[in-house]
């Protein structure tokens, strides 16, 4: 099986590592509640037409390790995530939604993200022989 992923008029392999953390990173994901937000990510994710390669759960932040397909911006997918996931988890766990430093937000501000792809030395001799390869290919036209 290819690397490579379909869409109607692409061929693409974006993956991408992203991690966020909890308002003041307080390690309050354990147990259900980071049960609950590892669903709530697969289920949003595939809904938008991610697939999510890994995921890991921590105390005090969620590691993700996605693939995106072109027509879904990183910033979209996240937002989406954190945005949903913290809905579902206060409604969920009212003990959270009571702390006076949560408010209504389960997140902090932003996340890192990063791009997972090929190795660059690959990637170098592929763009330096690329063009031996395509005369080699070529045949002459009369």
């Amino acid at each position: 099986m290819s690397r490579f992923r379909k869409l109607s008029q692409t061929l693409w392999h974006c993956q991408y590592h992203i991690v966020w953390v909890p308002k003041y990173r307080f390690g309050v994901l354990k147990g259900a509640i980071a049960e609950e937000v590892a669903t709530c990510i697969q289920i949003l994710s595939e809904q938008l037409g991610c697939e999510v390669v890994e995921m890991n759960v921590q105390e005090d932040h969620v590691h993700l390790l996605v693939r995106i397909p072109p027509k879904v911006s990183v910033s979209g997918l996240v937002g989406t995530i954190k945005g949903r996931t913290a809905i579902r988890v206060l409604n969920k766990f009212r003990k959270l939604k009571g702390k006076l430093y949560w408010g209504n937000h389960l997140w902090a501000r932003g996340y890192c993200v990063d791009t997972v792809g090929l190795d660059s030395e690959m990637i170098q001799k592929y763009v330096k022989n690329q063009e031996k390869q395509e005369k080699t290919a070529e045949k002459p036209r009369y």
